[in-house]
């Protein structure tokens, strides 16, 4: 197979299998050379991770944060990879950026290429464009902001008609830790995703509340879907969450 590395991170409107890949030194093994990733994940023995030359991966999955604009999306994506808090005054996404980050799951080293998209109407075709290749997708709301958590809805439809329809799906309501600016309670939250089926938390980027949590239980889901033993017992999502969730005590308001 065909060794590939990605394009340096960065904000970008190409197509996705442009953006995602490249060609390097022409060096061909077993595999198609410059195929694209099944959506079930692609097996790499012993290959570098394209976020770090020193890390390894198995498998590979594409995640996508999607919402409004300033719910948190890059928040959130630098709070998971960095561990740190992006401070000060808000600046859009434009386009499309991505970075990555490698777990370990049950043994096995997941690789998660997360890409952060713009919120704003005027970059919606180009998100279009990334829903197809997509194995994952989270759905953020600002729980301080009405409006965004109404738009769930549109958002919930355009997934429907652009993304596989076998993409695991979290909903996750940001910003929990603006207390006194809450105007959507978590209730509401949960109600909304039990509505449309899909595991539901409230994140926080700032104090890192759940965070790792729902990238986690992402990654365990579609490691299992792609890798599952006939011999173990089915994953569930939404099990996985409830129990994390309640044993952490985080979902408490």
């Amino acid at each position: 197979m065909s060794r590939k590395r990605a394009v340096k991170s960065k904000t970008s409107t190409a197509a996705p299998t442009a953006a995602l890949h490249s060609k390097e030194n022409g060096n061909a093994g077993k595999g198609t050379a410059g195929s694209d990733a099944p959506l079930n994940g692609v097996v790499y023995p012993s290959r570098p991770s394209l976020s770090n030359s020193s890390e390894f991966y198995d498998i590979a999955f594409k995640v996508m944060l999607v919402g409004d604009s300033g719910v948190g999306k890059t928040c959130l994506l630098v709070r998971f990879k960095d561990g740190a808090f992006l401070a000060g005054s808000f600046i859009s996404t434009v386009g499309i950026d991505f970075r990555n980050k490698v777990l370990n799951i049950d043994g096995v080293k997941v690789k998660l290429q997360i890409w952060d998209t713009a919120g704003q109407e005027r970059f919606r075709s180009v998100t279009h464009a990334y829903y197809r290749d997509a194995h994952a997708l989270l759905l953020l709301y600002d729980v301080t902001n009405k409006t965004s958590f109404d738009n769930i809805q549109a958002w919930l439809t355009e997934i429907h008609e652009y993304a596989q329809q076998d993409v695991v799906l979290m909903l996750l309501g940001n910003k929990a830790d603006a207390t006194h600016e809450r105007v959507v309670k978590r209730e509401e939250g949960e109600k909304l995703a039990k509505e449309f089926g899909v595991p539901f938390m409230e994140t926080s980027a700032k104090t890192g509340l759940n965070v790792d949590l729902a990238f986690l239980a992402v990654a365990k889901e579609l490691k299992h879907r792609s890798m599952r033993n006939p011999n173990e017992p089915t994953f569930k999502l939404h099990d996985y969450v409830n129990k994390e969730m309640k044993s952490s005590g985080c979902c408490k308001s």
